[in-house]
């Protein structure tokens, strides 16, 4: 309960303000999907303290499906005294043309580096956007354009990698492989405008109370001469931007008879591309934009094995 302000999310698209520096050859840091819903699944439990220790054990799932990205764009950061800045950016030659809608598309051509070999290039980003034409439950066409940090390795070969997928495809598993944990970030569920009881979960007042029994009882003291941002409110609950830590990927798979229940996800339908199986639930609804990141602040005993799963429920949601 204490988060604050709560106001709107400027954008359904959830905006990454920091990235965790990794090791390892330079891949991509970051993902997007979109949430289809939730299920069950019974995993084999590999903690070695654990009571259920080698047994099965129910756990609940979320299956976001995650067709391939596309690169538009390489962006090259330089540092100054103020941090970061932009040194410019190479397009492809070839991108959605939905998505103008988004963003102005540069002239294209054909790619060239050559005004960025002699700067002192300190990170190196890429350009990605989704595409939700692929995905039969999400009712849109316009992709959704996003900044992914390329991490890994030394400089030189961040750069190379990122010319590499320039204008092409880019999945799942060029991010993370199963078993890894990483940081989910999406746009809560919107609830409108709510009390303070239901938005805060404030004490009710007396029932002798003269006037109403949701409001706030007093609204501070005198001195300073104005209203605390302590102090609960009414006011907009829900629709806020949210960060789940750890988030371990239980399964990548390509099938989606896999996963789907009969009759599809509710207000879904059936994931027909490539999904992940997240172990446990994720911020907002589903059809809602999900973004992946590596983890930032990853347990020090984490088990990084893929998950052994024994059974994932594909039993009809229609009813519930």
């Amino acid at each position: 309960m204490g988060y604050g302000p709560r106001k709107r999310a400027k954008s359904q698209m959830p905006r990454l303000d920091s990235w965790p520096e990794i090791t390892g050859t330079p891949k991509i840091q970051g993902f997007a999907g979109y949430k289809a819903g939730m299920t069950h699944a019974f995993v084999v439990d590999k903690r070695a303290k654990s009571t259920t220790s080698g047994m099965e054990v129910q756990v609940p799932v979320t299956v976001v499906e995650v067709p391939p990205m596309k690169i538009a764009a390489v962006r090259f950061y330089e540092n100054t005294i103020l941090g970061l800045k932009t040194a410019g950016e190479v397009w492809a030659a070839d991108v959605d043309p939905l998505l103008k809608r988004r963003v102005n598309v540069p002239s294209r051509g054909e790619p060239s580096y050559e005004r960025f070999e002699n700067l002192d290039i300190e990170d190196v980003r890429v350009l990605a956007y989704t595409q939700p034409k692929m995905v039969s439950g999400v009712p849109k066409k316009v992709p959704d354009l996003m900044e992914l940090r390329i991490g890994g390795g030394v400089m030189k070969d961040r750069v190379e990698y990122a010319k590499s997928i320039l204008g092409k495809e880019v999945t799942i598993n060029d991010f993370a492989p199963e078993g890894a944990f990483i940081d989910v970030i999406a746009v809560t569920t919107g609830r409108g405008f709510q009390g303070a009881t239901k938005r805060w979960g404030i004490k009710l007042l007396s029932h002798k109370n003269s006037k109403h029994r949701r409001g706030v009882a007093n609204l501070g003291p005198k001195r300073p001469g104005y209203v605390r941002s302590s102090v609960p409110q009414p006011g907009q609950m829900g629709y806020h931007q949210r960060t789940e830590l750890n988030k371990k990927i239980l399964r990548v798979g390509t099938d989606g008879a896999e996963v789907n229940p009969k009759g599809g996800f509710v207000n879904y339908g059936e994931v027909r591309n490539t999904y992940v199986l997240l172990h446990g639930s994720v911020p907002g609804p589903t059809k809602r934009l999900i973004r992946f990141r590596d983890a930032a602040r990853v347990p020090v005993r984490a088990d990084t094995s893929a998950a052994e799963i024994t059974f994932v429920s594909t039993q009809s949601q229609q009813g519930v």
